[in-house]
């Protein structure tokens, strides 16, 4: 098993699983603080160090990625952030900015990597990949959305492809407006306060949390692909 194990991909994918989800994170805590929910920041969660974010769910920031990554080849994991559901209850739509901060940190990464790579493959840094390269053993290879232009920026070009892949991926799937998600929280900006409350109240209930997992899980692959397919595109228009 261990000889099977790319080390060097793991190693980019974990840096870039450890960043996004800090950034998604520290997002949540600082919009908070800013509500005036003082939670996560006594917490130690405003900041881009990732290790309060480890200590505070070290089974979804550790484990959980690297025992994905040896079995399917990718990362994924979770992280929390805490808050007071007595300021959320009180002030909904404060909680509300605060649950789309979240989304809105991987949206920025998401875009800084997309100008990054769009530089690197006028400058001839990155070039496009081949479809050979795109679907090795038989899968899409998330690693490879651009390839490096020599050997000095394949690291480089690796982590960008996963930053830009996982970040759309992260910013796509916690919009959905199925709790526990941040777009359950999200789609309260578009409520009255009376009507925001009521529909907090109602989901925040463990089954609906379940049902609501399952369901944003199986959508997201109808979604995602198509949103995908329209940015790689935009990156290398000759696909």
């Amino acid at each position: 098993m261990l000889e099977q194990i790319n080390f060097p991909d793991m190693l980019i994918w974990y840096v870039a699983f450890l960043f996004s989800f800090t950034a998604h994170e520290a997002a949540h805590a600082y919009a908070a603080m800013r509500g005036g929910d003082l939670t996560a920041y006594l917490g130690g969660q405003v900041t881009l160090n990732p290790l309060p974010h480890i200590e505070r769910s070290p089974f979804g920031t550790v484990v959980a990625p690297l025992l994905s990554f040896i079995w399917m080849g990718w990362m994924i994991g979770w992280a929390t952030a805490p808050y007071d559901p007595n300021w959320a209850a009180r002030y909904p739509r404060r909680a509300a900015w605060m649950a789309a901060a979240g989304p809105a940190a991987n949206l920025a990464i998401f875009v800084f990597t997309f100008i990054l790579i769009k530089i690197g493959l006028a400058s001839d840094f990155f070039l496009t990949p081949t479809a050979e390269q795109l679907f090795a053993n038989n899968s899409f290879q998330l690693t490879r959305i651009v390839i490096a232009g020599n050997a000095g920026f394949v690291g480089l070009a690796k982590l960008l492809s996963v930053l830009f892949a996982l970040n759309m991926i992260l910013f796509i799937f916690n919009l959905f407006p199925f709790p526990p998600l941040d777009g359950s929280a999200v789609v309260t900006l578009f409520m009255s306060e009376k009507t925001a409350y009521r529909f907090t109240q109602f989901i925040n209930q463990p089954m609906y949390s379940f049902i609501g997992i399952v369901i944003a899980w199986r959508v997201f692959g109808f979604i995602f692909w198509d949103v995908f397919l329209v940015f790689f595109r935009t990156l290398h228009p000759n696909y």
